[in-house]
């Protein structure tokens, strides 16, 4: 199995920063694709973006553009999501997940919550 815990969670208001990390363990070479999604209080659970193994390929969700930058440590089995010009339309819980292609996701981090401040 693959284990995945994220970090890096915070309070921070608009306009302001913050990376999340997640960290990989197990048999991390199932993964091909890692991903960012979100869980807002109410809503279901949203896209944020993805990468390759190789990071050469990434996919973001439209609202995200331009603001958050996902990027992967191989070395590290570590992924990051740069998050920049925050809203509080971003507030959320936000999950890392694992799986081998760029629509289908088999394992799920515990989650982390970042709170935007208006």
């Amino acid at each position: 199995q693959v284990q995945l815990v994220e970090s890096g969670g915070g309070l921070v208001q608009a306009g302001g920063s913050l990376r999340v990390s997640c960290v990989a363990s197990g048999r991390t070479w199932r993964v091909y694709v890692m991903g960012w999604f979100r869980q807002a209080p109410g809503k279901e659970r949203e896209f944020v973006a993805a990468i390759s193994w190789t990071g050469g390929s990434t996919d973001y969700t439209d609202s995200v553009k331009g603001r958050f930058t996902i990027s992967r440590d191989n070395a590290k089995n570590t992924v990051y999501l740069q998050m920049n010009s925050l809203k509080p339309e971003d507030t959320a819980v936000y999950y890392c997940a694992g799986g081998s292609n760029f629509r289908d996701y088999e394992y799920w981090g515990q989650g982390t919550q970042v709170t935007v401040s208006s």
